[in-house]
């Protein structure tokens, strides 16, 4: 590696100059008035610099004038007045027929006595490679995104194919028993279509729930309530988002709730009522889901039906969420709430 004298010693640059003859680190000396005292070899070698030639010159007047940056000028010039310090300066350097590069500057004032020549180191760092690894991880991020969502709306349209499926069979045949089955499988696999399809709009992988909630219940009312002028089923959720795993269990849970709803709380055709879903975050981790009804309530000829809310599918996804489950008389109706505290 080769190392220039400065053109004055002095003892106050000394350490300056030893700083720059022993670093690996392309490395300038300046004085005052921005000319350059000392280079190192890594300089030179690093921004293809005449060695022979460099000390005497002012940094704006190396190579083919790249380095001559009005705002470069202006913070060294105030570093050297001591307003200014530059930590990390990001500057393209673009010289005639070389590709561009993205360097990185540094520059400080030397400790120096009153009757002492003011020097200015300057650290120059190429980070072009490190930048275009940054550019490229962020466009595989980008493309694996777009692969996830690709996927997940791959697999909504699949199960929007099976939930049409399911549809045909409920029309086809002839015991009630086995059309309420097929309807029942028809509106659980429309709740994991749903999920997927708000997959598909997140980058996050978590699953905002009231837009979710909204459409799941959007969709089992479109094929269960015959009047929505009797029976209204309504969302009331706060802004909260939780994991894809998560949703899968409690879009399941609501799915069983407010079928069985539909089912037992309006018995009469011409029965009126309201089913609101709500979902709300509590203290931590914990939440509360509820489907409350305004029916006929959890007694009488109905209790039977009204009981089996808390059994079953629900009780074990329930479990899956380590929340509980608690059901009530809502005086009138019935509220079921699966607690996660």
């Amino acid at each position: 590696m080769e190392f220039f004298t400065p053109l004055r010693p002095e003892s106050s640059s000394s350490l300056g100059l030893a700083l720059v003859v022993s670093s690996s680190t392309p490395l300038i000396l300046l004085d005052e008035d921005l000319v350059i005292q000392a280079a190192s070899g890594s300089f030179c070698s690093a921004f293809s610099i005449d060695c022979g030639s460099v000390v005497g010159q002012q940094l704006f007047a190396l190579g083919d004038g790249e380095w001559n940056r009005p705002q470069l000028r202006a913070l060294l010039a105030a570093t050297a007045g001591g307003s200014a310090a530059i930590d990390a300066y990001e500057m393209d350097l673009t010289r005639a027929g070389d590709p561009l590069r993205r360097v990185v500057i540094n520059a400080h004032v030397l400790e120096h006595a009153d009757d002492q020549a003011l020097r200015l180191v300057v650290a120059v760092t190429d980070v072009t490679q490190a930048r275009q690894s940054l550019r490229d991880n962020e466009t595989l991020v980008q493309q694996k995104n777009v692969l996830v969502q690709e996927l997940n709306h791959r697999v909504a349209n699949s199960l929007q194919i099976i939930a049409s499926v399911l549809m045909q069979r409920v029309r086809s045949v002839q015991s009630e028993e086995t059309r309420t089955h097929l309807r029942d499988a028809h509106h659980r696999v429309m709740s994991i279509a749903t999920l997927q399809r708000q997959l598909a709009n997140t980058a996050t992988g978590e699953v905002a729930l009231r837009p979710y909630l909204t459409e799941l219940c959007a969709s089992i009312g479109a094929s269960m309530i015959a009047d929505p002028a009797l029976v209204s089923l309504t969302v009331e959720a706060d802004d909260s988002a939780i994991g894809a795993d998560q949703s899968v269990s409690i879009g399941l849970i609501v799915t069983e709730l407010v079928i069985n709803s539909l089912k037992h709380a309006f018995p009469e055709e011409s029965a009126k009522g309201t089913i609101t879903v709500g979902f709300h975050k509590t203290v931590g981790e914990g939440w509360l889901l509820s489907v409350a009804d305004d029916g006929i309530g959890i007694q009488d000829e109905h209790a039977h039906g009204k009981s089996g809310l808390g059994t079953g599918i629900v009780n074990a996804l329930a479990g899956q969420l380590k929340a509980v489950v608690e059901v009530s008389d809502a005086d009138p109706g019935c509220r079921v709430e699966v607690i996660r505290r």
